[in-house]
């Protein structure tokens, strides 16, 4: 495997809840992403998902351990890595991410305005390629979200995280609100977007069958663990731990 862009090491993250009481979300995650490949990640409502999404993109801090992007350690305050827009993220729900009041140009070009300075208007046209890119014609541009299909919306939270020329991405659940039919097209398209991209992801999502078609290895979290780390082919060949194969017989 090339150079890791992304690298967790022995990472505990604990939150207080109440008087002395706590709950371990991630206890000892470690776990390594390289440009170009996908590291799926699964496990139960709670097991410690989003929050170790969380901590790749930089906005958890680990209670302890190491997080690496780029080679370089993250330190102790809020970081998005070694450059501006060089991680991204893509969220189940688009309209966490879409201003509902932003024409779609707007809130792709939005994220490059702020790496880069400068009105919305003038990051337009590395919006529309961006757009194109993800299968929406110019005449999407000046639609607001709600004349959007979720599909539609999904494509434009995908150019948004694009257009900054990220290193790393997170999908988290990015498929699990949209239909059968649109999710395969929108799995089809982040796996083209990779191959020709090459940024490193991690796909968060309880759906095994999505993780397997993207995924080149497969990280099972239970109660804040990793049970499991495995290729893909070995994971939904011959899964080793029990837990794997109880997630596994769901399909």
């Amino acid at each position: 495997m090339s150079e890791p862009v992304l690298e967790l090491d022995d990472v505990r993250v604990v939150f207080k809840r109440g008087r002395g009481h706590t709950v371990t979300a991630m206890d000892g995650i470690s776990f390594r992403i390289a440009a170009g490949e996908t590291l799926g990640l699964v496990g139960e409502s709670g097991s410690g998902k989003t929050t170790t999404g969380a901590v790749a993109l930089g906005l958890r801090r680990p209670t302890s351990g190491t997080v690496r992007f780029l080679g370089t350690a993250q330190g102790r305050r809020r970081t998005r890595g070694a450059r501006a827009g060089a991680v991204q993220a893509v969220l189940q729900n688009p309209h966490w991410s879409l201003n509902p009041r932003l024409t779609v140009a707007d809130s792709v070009a939005e994220p490059l305005a702020a790496v880069e300075s400068g009105r919305l208007r003038t990051h337009h046209p590395a919006a529309l390629r961006i757009l194109d890119q993800v299968g929406l014609p110019a005449s999407f541009a000046q639609r607001l979200p709600h004349e959007l299909s979720g599909g539609q919306r999904q494509r434009v939270a995908i150019a948004r995280a694009l257009i900054t020329r990220p290193s790393f991405i997170v999908f988290d659940e990015a498929v699990s609100a949209l239909d059968v039919s649109v999710q395969a097209h929108i799995l089809n398209l982040i796996h083209d977007l990779q191959t020709e991209h090459r940024f490193a992801a991690l796909f968060i999502s309880h759906d095994l069958a999505a993780v397997r078609y993207l995924a080149h290895r497969v990280a099972v979290m239970r109660t804040g663990q990793i049970v499991e780390l495995a290729d893909a082919h070995r994971f939904y060949t011959a899964p080793r731990h029990p837990y794997s194969r109880q997630l596994l017989e769901t399909l």
